[in-house]
């Protein structure tokens, strides 16, 4: 079965569950909030930007540097975790921006996203863009190098996330904006010290065997072998590699949401010469 990209042309978040309607009460379980024991529409109905990222200590600094860059009261300094009374993830506010942490890999973000989603239609936001802000291994670029992900693709190098549902296995789009994409690549222009480029991001279920590396506990492949992928991957366009790309596109396109992925190489980038 294969689920598309659709766009809800109201702005509304869209969400495609229809047993949500006859629940009495929605418990977001890992971000500590619910329809019962929050007024979610009066904390949250204002929200048009969201921002997610692995590390709870980078999104709480990156709420912080939105709270200056927005003019808000306050040095932004005594900023409250939303989800204090877990310890899953963090979720930091900044006027209509959301910073939300996410963990590592396919499972983390898909959690947090499920959960995410529900919020934002509780809360009845329209025309919310999120946001994956990260860092990845780079393929062939140069370390510090921004990359804007036109597509996100799977280990095969195709558009696409496959979820094992129940005994089926679903595979979902992972299209993302390409107009929003060369729009922010234009913007580079403001900023000089800043090289960033359009590419496609490789998504992988793990850091070590996925990614090619050669010094997990397990490697089954030789350095030639892996050069030989690699360059398959740069040949298919894909300029950087992560692990939550495909999640990420689906379950935002998937709802409504406009979405896309910047993400920068603090790595060494991986030579393909």
């Amino acid at each position: 079965m294969t689920e598309t990209t659709v766009y809800s042309g109201s702005g509304l978040v869209r969400i495609k569950n229809p047993h949500l309607e006859s629940m009495e009460e929605d418990v977001l379980y890992h971000l500590d909030l619910g329809t019962k024991t929050q007024n979610l529409p009066a904390v949250f109905g204002d929200i048009k930007f969201v921002c997610v990222g692995g590390s709870p200590d980078r999104m709480r600094a990156f709420a912080q540097f939105m709270h200056k860059q927005l003019g808000l009261a306050g040095d932004g300094e005594d900023l409250a975790d939303i989800c204090v009374g877990t310890d899953r993830y963090a979720m930091y506010r900044a006027g209509p921006v959301l910073s939300i942490s996410h963990g590592l890999g396919i499972p983390s973000i898909s959690i947090m996203l499920h959960e995410l989603i529900k919020l934002l239609h509780h809360a009845k936001c329209r025309d919310v863009t999120i946001i994956r802000i990260g860092t990845s291994g780079g393929l062939g670029i140069k370390p510090g190098t921004v990359v804007i992900t036109d597509t996100a693709v799977d280990s095969s190098f195709k558009p696409r996330f496959e979820q094992v549902v129940l005994d089926d296995v679903v595979v979902r789009s992972t299209e993302l904006d390409k107009d929003l994409a060369k729009e922010l690549l234009a913007c580079r222009k403001e900023i000089p010290d800043c090289p960033a480029l359009i590419g496609h991001t490789m998504c992988t279920y793990d850091f070590y065997e996925g990614h090619g590396r050669l010094d997990g506990a397990l490697c089954s492949f030789s350095r030639e072998k892996k050069l030989e992928y690699l360059k398959r991957a740069y040949n298919a366009s894909v300029r950087n590699i992560e692990m939550e790309s495909t999640a990420f596109a689906a379950l935002c396109g998937l709802c409504g949401l406009k979405a896309f992925i910047l993400e920068t190489n603090i790595l060494i980038s991986i030579s393909i010469s």
